[in-house]
C-alpha cells in the first residue's frame, strides 16, 4: 500500500495541528488544517460560528471543507475534534488515505486547553468528559492509533512514519 495522504484524527487539544505541521514538513507534503480552513473562509472563528449559527452548521461547512480536501494528495490533514465522528466523513477519510488517531488521555486534554472561550464544546467539563468517552469509539475505527499523551510533535510525526512505511 502507497500511503500519499494522511488524516490526523483526535480529541481537541490532542495536537492535530502541531503533529500535522511536523509530519509534513518530515515527509515533504503539505499541512492542511480543517478548523482553520473553516475559519478563513466563513471570516470568523469557530466560537463564532458555534455561537451564531450553532453546531449542525458548522458541521456542514466541515463536510463541505472535507470534500475539498479529497483530491489532493501528498498532504497531512489535521481535522477538527468532531470531524471523524460523522460516519460519512470517517468513511471518506479512511477510504482517501491514512486516518491516524491521535490518543491523549482525558487529564492531559484538560491541561492543554485555554480557558479562553475558543473551544466553544469545552465550557462544561462534565459534558465535555461525556463527548471525550462518546467520541473514542469513532476514534478507534481509525487505521492507526499513536499514544500522543506525553511525546514532542517531531517524536510523534516520527511514530508515525515509521508505522506507515510498514502498510
Amino acid at each position: 500500500m502507497t500511503v500519499d495522504k494522511i488524516y490526523l484524527v483526535g480529541f481537541m487539544a490532542a495536537g492535530k495541528s502541531t503533529v500535522a505541521r511536523a509530519l509534513s514538513a518530515r515527509l515533504g507534503w503539505r499541512a492542511e488544517d480543517v478548523d482553520e480552513l473553516i475559519e478563513a473562509r466563513e471570516r470568523r472563528t469557530i466560537a463564532d460560528i458555534f455561537a451564531r449559527q450553532g453546531e449542525p452548521y458548522f458541521r456542514g461547512v466541515e463536510r463541505e471543507i472535507l470534500k475539498l480536501l479529497l483530491p489532493m494528495r501528498h498532504v497531512v490533514v489535521a481535522t477538527g475534534g468532531g470531524t471523524f465522528m460523522d460516519a460519512e466523513n470517517r468513511a471518506a477519510m479512511n477510504l482517501d488515505g491514512v486516518s491516524i488517531w491521535l490518543d491523549v488521555p482525558f487529564d492531559l486534554v484538560l491541561a492543554r486547553l485555554p480557558a479562553d472561550g475558543r473551544r466553544p464544546l469545552a465550557a462544561d467539563r462534565a459534558q465535555m468528559e461525556r463527548l471525550f468517552n462518546v467520541r473514542q469509539a469513532a476514534y478507534a475505527q481509525a487505521h492507526v492509533r499513536v499514544d500522543a499523551g506525553r511525546a514532542p510533535a517531531e517524536e510523534i510525526a516520527d511514530q508515525i512514519v515509521d508505522r506507515i512505511a510498514t502498510m
